[in-house]
């Protein structure tokens, strides 16, 4: 019995996926995914409880997929490069899968008083950490508390500036290019913070 949850569960997570993948973040209700699954709209709640924690799931399964894609990125001696490296990939991921990191970023935005899972949270901290290891080596004379709010100041920013990434829309008003503006960014935050800090 629980092998055949098991298997409706994933089957759910995988349409679901596709559904965001080509028709976008809106379009993912209960009664579309039930349209494309041929799954009842009571098996759905049934499997997930409600429809925040299938995006959860498709959005934990997107974090994984970034880190991934980060991870086998390989170091330079240069942290400033890394740093810049990072940005790179981020924003070639964000490009690639627009729909997918739209679900999330708006996930963010909705959630209100959500209260997210450690699972969910640690792979966050695990992205974070990537970018943290370079931070260090460039601003090691802050304290602790600095580097903290520093680092949560730059994924914020990168983070908030992804979800323009997503749209379209503002292609036609802007005339800034969407893989150099995170990159822009980032160095002008480490050149501001490298003043700072003498």
């Amino acid at each position: 019995m629980t092998e055949i949850k098991d298997k409706i569960h994933q089957e759910l997570l995988l349409k679901g996926r596709k559904l965001v993948l080509l028709k976008g973040a809106d379009f993912l209700t209960a009664r579309k995914l039930s349209e494309a699954t041929g799954a009842s709209v009571g098996t759905i709640y049934n499997q997930f409880g409600n429809m925040d924690n299938f995006i959860l799931e498709q959005n934990i399964q997107t974090l994984d997929e970034l880190y991934a894609h980060l991870s086998v990125l390989l170091p330079d001696k240069n942290p400033y490069k890394n740093l810049n490296r990072y940005v790179d990939a981020f924003v070639a991921f964000v490009l690639n899968q627009p729909n997918l990191w739209f679900l999330l970023f708006n996930f963010h935005l909705k959630s209100g008083s959500y209260s997210y899972p450690k699972t969910y949270l640690r792979r966050l901290w695990k992205i974070i950490n990537l970018w943290r290891a370079e931070f260090l080596k460039i601003f090691a004379s802050l304290s602790p508390a600095e580097i903290k709010v520093s680092l949560q100041v730059l994924w914020l920013s990168m983070f908030s500036l992804s979800s323009y990434l997503t749209l379209n829309g503002l292609d036609k008003m802007s005339k800034i290019n969407k893989k150099n503006v995170c990159k822009l960014l980032l160095n002008t935050y480490l050149a501001g913070l490298s003043v700072l800090k003498k």
